[in-house]
C-alpha cells in the first residue's frame, strides 16, 4: 500500500466516509459546526493541525492526526515517574515544566487497522518534528484511550500519570532526546 500524507482539508474531508470503530475520533474528522470538537473548528480557530494519511492509489482516508503544542507540568505528573524524568535534565535547565508536542488524536481506519500504519504514523511524527523543528520541545504527549495504553507503550511512550479506576485516558509521554541522527 501506498500512502501520503497532507494537510487536512475540511471542504474535503469530512465528506469522506471514514471508520476508526471509536465515534468521537470518527466524529472529530468528519463533523463541522461548533457544537463538538472537530478538526474544522481545530483548524479555524488555529488550536490543533490536522493531517491526513491516504491510500495513494484510491484516496481514501486510511488514518489521522492532529498536532498541538503542550507542555509537561510537575503539578500533574506523578511525583516517581517526575523525578525519573527530570533526573534526565541538566541540574541547571531544570524547570517545573518542558515544552512538548501532543498527539490530540490518533486513529487509523477499520481497513488499515493492525497493519502497522499506527507505528509508521508515530515514527514519522518523532522523526518529523525532530528533523524539521522550529522551536525547542523536549517531548511528544498523548492522552491514549486506556484500550490504547499498550499500543503506546510498544512504541516507547511512558505513563506520566497513573490512571485513576473511573479515568478513559493515561497522560503518556516519549522523550524527543532519543531520537538520534541514525533514526532520520
Amino acid at each position: 500500500m501506498s500512502i501520503s500524507i497532507r494537510p487536512f482539508e475540511p471542504s474535503v474531508d469530512t465528506q469522506k466516509p471514514f471508520d476508526c470503530g471509536k465515534a468521537d475520533l470518527n466524529g472529530f474528522l468528519c463533523e463541522t459546526g461548533t457544537a463538538a470538537p472537530n478538526a474544522s473548528l481545530y483548524e479555524e480557530e488555529h488550536l490543533a493541525k490536522t493531517y491526513i494519511v491516504e491510500d495513494s492509489r484510491t484516496h481514501d482516508n486510511l488514518a489521522y492526526f492532529s498536532l498541538l503544542f503542550d507542555k509537561i507540568e510537575r503539578s500533574i505528573a506523578d511525583p516517581a515517574i517526575w523525578n525519573k524524568l527530570s533526573r534526565k535534565i541538566p541540574n541547571a535547565k531544570r524547570r517545573s515544566s518542558y515544552p512538548a508536542l501532543k498527539i490530540g488524536r490518533l486513529a487509523v481506519s477499520k481497513k488499515a487497522q493492525h497493519s502497522g500504519l499506527g507505528r509508521e504514523i508515530l515514527d514519522l511524527i518523532k522523526i518529523w518534528f525532530f528533523k524539521d523543528t522550529k522551536a525547542g520541545c523536549r517531548y511528544l504527549t498523548v492522552d491514549a484511550y486506556l484500550d490504547a495504553e499498550d499500543f503506546y507503550s510498544k512504541c516507547e511512550f511512558r505513563p506520566l500519570i497513573i490512571p485513576e479506576p473511573e479515568d478513559e485516558t493515561v497522560l503518556m509521554f516519549f522523550d524527543l532526546k532519543g531520537i538520534t541522527r541514525k533514526h532520520l
